[in-house]
């Protein structure tokens, strides 16, 4: 058992089912008291029902202040879970504004509007915790899915800022950035997704064993497919190299459609 989430209160987003699912279960065995979101009601109700949680549907942006109160007035614990994903690649596809505007909501501003609330208790009592599930493509890139891979690295880049903003206030922050998992979000990502995603996809709970392997060793960044760092490195070591394989792959996708 890991001893910094037993008895504390936890909200999960986009909780439903695929990473959400598999982190609430997780912290509900571990002992904390869970509050499962979602916006499909019925499947937030149901992994709140298996895992003897809470269920507080709706949209992500704006559940702390009643998931804070079925939890008595204390979260300890966000998860920024809830994401969106399109299929998309073509240059209509890529620049249609409707997928940009609600991923910039739901995969960066959600984020934003959550700690917006929980920061001035978190900081007032010196400790809290803020859980944001990125994705390796907002560390490097995913072909076919700009508005995705954009909004990735908006969302690890705001949780580098929380917390190296506040980690000297108490806050732990976790980014956790996996590759491919099998997920209905995996299935959305299509052709490319296939190719890029599906040969090396890992179940939703090794992506819960891998946060809470992080939360022991007090780590930010949670790699569930370690190889990604080797990927990092070499994106940021070498990046014309590193964008020449990427158009490679590009380019196998294209002919494979």
């Amino acid at each position: 058992m890991v001893e910094a989430v037993q008895g504390a209160g936890v909200v999960v987003t986009g909780a439903g089912g695929g990473i959400g699912a598999a982190l609430a279960r997780r912290f509900a065995a571990e002992g904390a008291r869970v509050v499962v979101n979602d916006l499909d009601a019925e499947r937030a109700k149901a992994v709140a029902e298996e895992i003897g949680g809470i269920a507080v549907p709706g949209d992500a942006s704006a559940i702390v202040g009643e998931a804070s109160e079925a939890l008595g007035g204390t979260v300890d614990v966000y998860c920024a879970n809830a994401g969106v994903a399109f299929e998309g690649g073509e240059t209509g596809e890529a620049f249609d504004e409707r997928p940009w505007a609600l991923s910039w909501d739901v995969n960066v501003m959600a984020h934003v509007r959550a700690a917006h609330e929980l920061l001035p208790g978190w900081l007032e009592r010196g400790s809290g915790r803020f859980v944001s599930t990125v994705s390796a493509a907002g560390l490097l890139t995913m072909i076919g899915a700009a508005p995705y891979s954009v909004t990735k690295h908006g969302a690890y880049a705001f949780a580098e800022w929380l917390s190296l903003t506040y980690r000297h206030r108490g806050l732990k922050v976790h980014a956790i950035c996996p590759q491919g998992v099998r997920t209905d979000m995996l299935a959305a990502t299509g052709s490319a997704g296939d190719l890029v995603l599906q040969p090396t996809a890992i179940a939703p709970a090794e992506v819960a064993d891998a946060l809470f392997k992080g939360i022991e060793e007090d780590r930010f960044l949670i790699l569930p497919h370690p190889e990604v760092a080797g990927y990092y490195q070499a994106r940021a070591a070498h990046p014309d190299r590193w964008l020449t394989n990427m158009n490679h792959l590009q380019q196998k996708w294209e002919a494979s459609r």
